[in-house]
């Protein structure tokens, strides 16, 4: 509740001032000013600061919910991050008080102080926690967690259905913060990768039921995209990016095929920071849809609705542009079930064959499933209604734009393999590969990414672990570092499977430890020897020096893939710390929390 003119015997000046000083006011004074706050006890600060409270009704018997929310965000990617920003920027414009913090930045111990809590995660890997929401799940479902009959919250959950522990992160928070004995606010909402519209019905509804007993202020629709920058362009309005240059990174005879993509970023206004991410809108490869259009008893010519907008595209167009057809999971047959003449379908979505759906989905796409069970519906229009949105493909930037003014680079490995019958190819990256050429121009918008950034401290030590594409942040880092000049050290581990076809970026580096921009290069190249080494075999071989450079207070970065190197380098890390500290693996897994916590140890995994 904000102190006016005209609901008060203030001018404006003491209006103004008395807004500034009523946070910092002792009970005696609350109490000699209780004309106005008649409704407030205590008030709120920081949730950091440790003062954090409820508002209780004075001389009222109806119990008024309190005007200040804490939002706290799990995020891997940036999405729930953006979020929060924006149902902050929400709610404030309604006139609440809001607080946001990552989870790893929230202080436990205050919230059985809290009163309205919204809780935005992610769900990262298979079913796990975002790294900077793991101390604060950790917390809420451990012996110390208080009760909470307090607490009014709700959740916003996301996640992608493709995979089988779908928006989990959010049902946890969801369940635990009732046993707690929390009240929900508004029902939990579980967005699938083209969260928008769900996640404002959802901002509409929180800011509709913390409004109710504040007078039943007009809550008006609500637009909530994951974008923060002031430009125009975002997830939901993607700039149309002319691309520069596209080349094979890989030399003759490699097994894989690395493009670098140079995209122009001329007249978007997007801004970038080294650790961010370029989202891409690609498009179905042709001849797949065409194959699929072979399958259907629908002229490819035929319009159909694609969103609730009304926009109108051909059958071929909306399979080309705007549905995914590459993947299958239970909610899209589920729906299909529904709809399907098929009994061979229906019969395999029966209960008790769980097992059986998920066998059948993993690496089958859209033409498997009309190959086998047939189309479903009886127009063109009904096909396509259970279908979702292509989403977006993230990549980690590797350029820096000081470096490169109005330019953003990508390293993206184009992806091929067969199953059941067919060679298959990854959507965006065969989209880069075979059909993105200079002077074309892609559906790109930027994704910030605050978990994945360069220490404030310019001489803190950095460490890189980056096998394969995942080195492309690390080459955005070492242009940023060489552009302002930072002498702090630098260290990078990197691999692949041969020296002299798949060293990304080689005569980038060499130049960067020539010049001292990087301090140290260590590599490992799997398929050059007779037993495979790996990027954790080289940190091992230097686990005291690495130990040491810890100890210095070096942060630990991390990019490439989670199912593996991920955990093998998580693995090794602790292995060094519990040798060269002298510790037990209780104590080294004490000792990388504690670097979490400090943003010392950092992933961009996938």
């Amino acid at each position: 509740m904000q102190l006016q003119v005209l609901n008060s015997p203030f001018n404006e000046e003491q209006v103004e001032l008395l807004n500034r000083l009523l946070p910092t006011l002792t009970e005696s004074q609350k109490i000699w000013l209780n004309g106005y706050l008649t409704a407030c006890q205590s008030v709120s600060g920081a949730a950091a600061s440790g003062t954090l409270t409820g508002v209780l009704p004075a001389g009222s018997a109806k119990q008024t919910v309190s005007k200040d929310v804490i939002i706290l965000f799990g995020s891997q990617s940036g999405n729930a991050a953006g979020l929060a920003k924006k149902t902050a920027k929400a709610l404030e414009n309604k006139g609440f008080k809001v607080t946001v913090l990552s989870m790893s930045d929230f202080k436990p111990n205050n919230l059985k102080k809290l009163q309205n809590l919204l809780v935005i995660a992610s769900t990262h890997g298979e079913g796990e926690p975002p790294d900077n929401a793991i101390s604060f799940y950790e917390f809420l479902h451990g012996k110390r967690a208080p009760k909470l009959e307090g607490l009014n919250f709700s959740v916003l959950a996301l996640g992608d259905s493709s995979y089988e522990f779908f928006c989990k992160t959010g049902k946890d928070f969801d369940q635990r913060l009732e046993e707690l004995g929390g009240t929900r606010l508004y029902p939990r909402f579980d967005c699938d990768v083209d969260f928008d519209e769900p996640a404002a019905e959802w901002l509409e509804g929180v800011i509709g039921s913390l409004s109710e007993t504040e007078g039943g202020i007009d809550v008006p629709s609500v637009t909530v995209t994951a974008q923060s920058s002031e430009t125009e362009y975002s997830r939901t309005n993607p700039f149309r990016a002319e691309v520069l240059e596209n080349i094979n990174l890989n030399g003759r005879g490699s097994n894989k095929e690395t493009r670098h993509l140079e995209i122009s970023l001329e007249g978007s206004g997007l801004t970038y920071k080294p650790g961010d991410a370029l989202g891409i809108y690609p498009e179905n490869d042709p001849a797949l849809v065409d194959s699929l259009l072979k399958e259907l008893k629908w002229n490819h010519d035929e319009t159909v609705t694609v969103n609730k907008q009304g926009d109108v595209l051909s059958l071929k167009e909306a399979l080309i542009s705007y549905f995914e057809i590459t993947v299958l999971t239970k909610p899209l047959l589920e729906k299909i079930g529904q709809i399907t003449s098929s009994t061979e379908l229906k019969e395999l979505l029966q209960p008790g064959n769980e097992e059986k759906v998920k066998e059948y989905i993993n690496g089958r796409d859209l033409l498997d499933l009309v190959h086998d069970f047939g189309p479903w519906g009886s127009t063109a229009q009904e096909f396509v209604s259970v279908l979702r949105k292509i989403p977006a493909r993230l990549y980690s930037i590797s350029s820096s734009l000081s470096a490169n003014q109005e330019e953003v680079h990508l390293t993206i490995g184009a992806l091929r393999y067969g199953a059941h019958g067919r060679e298959r190819n990854g959507v965006c990256s065969i989209f880069a590969a075979e059909r993105l050429h200079s002077g074309d121009t892609v559906p790109v918008f930027i994704q910030h990414n605050d978990n994945f950034k360069l220490p404030e401290n310019p001489d803190a030590p950095i460490i890189m672990v980056g096998p394969g594409t995942g080195v492309a942040p690390f080459r955005s880092f070492m242009q940023e570092r060489e552009e302002t000049g930072v002498e702090g050290k630098s260290w990078l581990f990197f691999g692949d499977q041969h020296f002299r076809t798949d060293f990304l970026y080689q005569t980038e580096w060499q130049k960067w430890v020539e010049n001292g921009v990087l301090t140290k290069a260590d590599v490992a190249f799997s398929r050059d020897t007779g037993e495979k080494v790996y990027v954790q075999h080289r940190m091992l071989e230097h686990s005291k020096d690495l130990f040491q450079w810890l100890e210095q207070g070096a942060f630990v970065y991390i990019c490439g893939d989670e199912k593996r190197m991920a955990h093998d380098v998580h693995d090794t890390l602790l292995a060094i710390i519990e040798t060269e500290g002298n510790m037990s693996r209780e104590e080294a897994v004490e000792y990388l929390a504690n670097m979490q916590k400090q943003k010392r140890y950092q992933r961009d995994v996938y």
